[in-house]
C-alpha cells in the first residue's frame, strides 16, 4: 500500500535537533497527518532550503514546520520561498539558552511571516497541533480528531482534580 502524500513538511536545521523535534513527528502521527521529515540548513545548504520551499506547494505540502537553534534562520528562509504557512520551532541551546533562536524566529520582516511556538519542550507538539488546526479548516475528520484530543486533555485534568480532592 502506498503511503499518503505528505501534507506537512517537518524540517530541522540539524539532526541533533531530533530529540526535541520528534515530539512534533509523534503528534502528527497521533493525529493521522501524513508528513515528511528533513534536515537542511539555512546557512550550510541554502540551495536545498530554497528548492524545498519553492517546490513545497506543488509537491502537496500544506504547512511547513521548521526547527532551528542558534541564529535560527531556517523558518525565515523557508517562508521566503513559499506562500504556505510556516511555523517556527526555536530550539533551546546556544550561549543564550535558545533566546537567540526564539528572537530570530519571531522577528521576521514585513511580508514574510513565521508563526512561532514556545521555546520549550511543548513547542514542537504545539507546532504540530497548530498545523493540524490549519489543515482541519478543510478536513472535518481531522477537526473531529482535534476535538477528541481536547476532550481527552479536559478529562485528564478533571480526573486529576478529583483524585487530588479525594486525597485531601
Amino acid at each position: 500500500m502506498n503511503d499518503p502524500a505528505p501534507l506537512v513538511g517537518l524540517v530541522m536545521g540539524s539532526d541533533s535537533d531530533w530529540p526535541l523535534v520528534s515530539k512534533a513527528h509523534e503528534t502528527l502521527d497521533e493525529l493521522g497527518i501524513p508528513h515528511e521529515v528533513r534536515v537542511m540548513s539555512a546557512h550550510r545548504t541554502p540551495d536545498l532550503a530554497h528548492d524545498y520551499s519553492a517546490t513545497a506547494e506543488e509537491r502537496g505540502l500544506r504547512v511547513i514546520l521548521a526547527a532551528a537553534g542558534g541564529a535560527a534562520h531556517l523558518a525565515g528562509v523557508l517562508a521566503a520561498g513559499t506562500t504556505l504557512p510556516v511555523i517556527g520551532i526555536p530550539v533551546p541551546g546556544g550561549s543564550l539558552g535558545g533566546l537567540e533562536a526564539l528572537l530570530a524566529t519571531v522577528q521576521m520582516p514585513s511580508g514574510i511571516p513565521v508563526a512561532t511556538v514556545a521555546l520549550s519542550s511543548a513547542g514542537p507538539a504545539n507546532a504540530a497541533i497548530l498545523a493540524a488546526e490549519i489543515l482541519a479548516l478543510s478536513d472535518p475528520a481531522l477537526r473531529e480528531r482535534l476535538h477528541a484530543r481536547k476532550r481527552r486533555l479536559h478529562d485528564k485534568v478533571v480526573a486529576a482534580d478529583a483524585a487530588l480532592r479525594a486525597r485531601l
